[in-house]
């Protein structure tokens, strides 16, 4: 048996993972529905999968932030505390993450393996270049995209599918959380 695997996503409404400028975290968008939505979401029992370059990142904004910051939210921490496997061939044990230990070798083979093993769901937030290279194998089984209501056009960055291959999209579920953030939930099929 094969467990499901998410690839969650924030994103601006032009593709960009992020933004440099002004912006703020969640692109100053969050309000009460978004963050009890997310809490919700990773209330559950899962393992979170991360590619090196985005463990890094998350683990130097929780170090370089004050308490009450965004990257501090409470689902950030309850996704922090969650069973989590890093995929890298650069780092070694033990990590900065409560529950981390690290598998060395290609993504593929390596989530290949988790949704053999694992009897918890699986889900990635962030790893772009990961994820990609796990849709294009077939190992994505949803993609869940944040959508903010945004257009970052000039300070953009991390544009989410870049590089990626083409796929048809069946959508599974979509809800929008204050007012005018989109979640949308996609079944993604490699397209011929």
């Amino acid at each position: 048996m094969t467990t499901t695997y998410t690839f969650d996503v924030f994103s601006s409404l032009d593709g960009f993972g992020g933004a440099g400028g002004d912006w703020t975290g969640y692109w100053g968008k969050q309000g009460p529905e978004l963050l009890a939505h997310r809490l919700a979401t990773y209330d559950t029992d899962q393992r979170m999968v991360l590619g090196a370059h985005t463990y890094r990142l998350f683990a130097q904004m929780l170090a370089d932030s004050d308490e009450g910051a965004d990257v501090r939210d409470p689902w950030v921490t309850r996704m922090r505390n969650l069973p989590t496997t890093v995929v890298s061939s650069t780092l070694e044990g033990p990590l900065d993450w409560p529950d981390a230990t690290v598998e060395s070798g290609d993504a593929v083979d390596v989530v290949a393996r988790l949704k053999k093993e694992s009897a918890v769901p699986l889900r990635s937030h962030g790893s772009l270049s990961m994820n990609r290279a796990l849709m294009a194998a077939g190992l994505v089984d949803r993609v869940q995209v944040t959508v903010f209501p945004v257009i970052t056009g000039r300070t953009g960055e991390d544009p989410v599918f870049a590089g990626a291959e083409d796929f048809d999209l069946e959508l599974l579920g979509n809800r929008t959380l204050d007012g005018g953030i989109q979640e949308l939930t996609y079944r993604p099929t490699l397209h011929p």
